[in-house]
């Protein structure tokens, strides 16, 4: 299996942990019981198997029913090389791409780890208090109230490190459940008075580290949102491996899918 349909079946075999399945023809629906926009989601059924284009529009009006029922909106996250031709598809049927970043990866042998400054401190995040004091930061970070992670004691099962400047929680970043010893790496986020200091750089690569020394994961993988996070990204030893297809149907959060 290649690098690109590995990630998506890991991803698949992850989030299917929590979530309800709705399985049609070459498309999976997510359903999680939390009515947040982004925590139900559409994923290829099969990565790395061609898929019928003919089942695509029946699979589509299938998982678009289950989901108005449920009152989600349909956004699709997929890895392009892993289903090629599967995103065009579902733009025949009204589907729109929204973004096409870059699937970057790494390797444990390939992470590069930055020393930490003076006064700056990396810890998992491995109490309720330190959970809250993560979640509070992912708020401030993204200025929503939309930040509902749950509290994962167990690494392999997802987790987040937490970075302190002179005690104050100033960082996060996340990893998910790990799945055939491959994770995503998520939720990177630095409060606003300590923007532009390297510190979501950091969380980046103590997640990571943490994530491959003891969740159990081998390939930790990510995507950018913009040019700048590309750059970081790559500098701690993230590779582009594939290419990310972010779609939605047209109104709910087209224009938070990056």
């Amino acid at each position: 299996m290649g690098i690109a349909a590995r990630i998506a079946a890991a991803q698949l075999s992850g989030l299917s942990r929590s979530r309800r399945q709705i399985v049609a023809g070459p498309l999976v629906g997510l359903l999680h019981d939390e009515d947040v926009w982004f925590l139900s989601s559409m994923l290829a059924a099969d990565p790395g198997t061609p898929f019928d284009p003919d089942e695509v529009s029946w699979a589509l009006d299938t998982i678009r029913q289950a989901f108005a029922a449920e009152g989600r909106w349909v956004h699709a996250e997929l890895v392009e090389e892993a289903n090629p031709g599967l995103a065009e598809a579902l733009t025949e049927y009204g589907m729109i791409v929204r973004a096409r970043p870059p699937l970057l990866a790494v390797e444990p042998a390939g992470l590069v780890v930055p020393s930490l400054p003076e006064g700056v401190t990396a810890s998992f995040v491995g109490s309720e208090d330190d959970h809250a004091a993560s979640t509070a930061v992912a708020a401030d970070a993204y200025e929503t109230d939309d930040v509902t992670t749950t509290f994962q004691p167990d690494p392999a099962n997802g987790g987040a490190v937490l970075i302190r400047d002179h005690g104050a929680p100033v960082a996060t970043a996340s990893w998910t459940a790990v799945a055939d010893g491959v994770t995503e790496v998520a939720g990177v986020g630095t409060v606003h008075s300590h923007r532009r200091r390297g510190l979501g750089a950091l969380a980046t690569a103590y997640a990571t580290r943490v994530a491959f020394e003891t969740a159990g994961a081998d390939l930790a993988w990510l995507t950018p949102g913009d040019e700048g996070a590309d750059r970081i990204y790559r500098r701690l030893g993230y590779e582009p491996k594939a290419t990310a297809v972010h779609l939605g149907d047209p109104g709910g959060h087209l224009e938070d899918l990056v």
